[in-house]
């Protein structure tokens, strides 16, 4: 098998494992009849808060993600033309 296909292979199981045991903590947090709500209430943040500190997050890394991608593709695009075939 591939290493690409490996390294695939463990982000997907990786990303699985977290849905699931997030699913597993969400039940037995609402077995005991905590809500999100709750939790956020008993650190001082509404939803509403944590929507806007999010939006202020995504406004701030955007503009750095593109600013930085600038950059990043072209080389990364060069040092691909320039990579010797591989043997697959």
């Amino acid at each position: 098998m591939c290493q690409s296909k490996i390294w695939m292979f463990r982000v997907v199981a990786t990303l699985f494992k977290i849905a699931v045991a997030s699913l597993l903590v969400g039940v037995g947090l609402s077995a005991f009849d905590v809500s999100a709500g709750d939790i956020l209430s008993r650190i001082g943040l509404t939803p509403e808060n944590v929507l806007a500190l999010l939006e202020e997050g995504l406004a701030w890394a955007l503009p750095n993600v593109i600013l930085g991608s600038m950059i990043i593709v072209p080389v990364w695009f060069v040092v691909y033309l320039f990579k010797p075939p591989s043997r697959d």
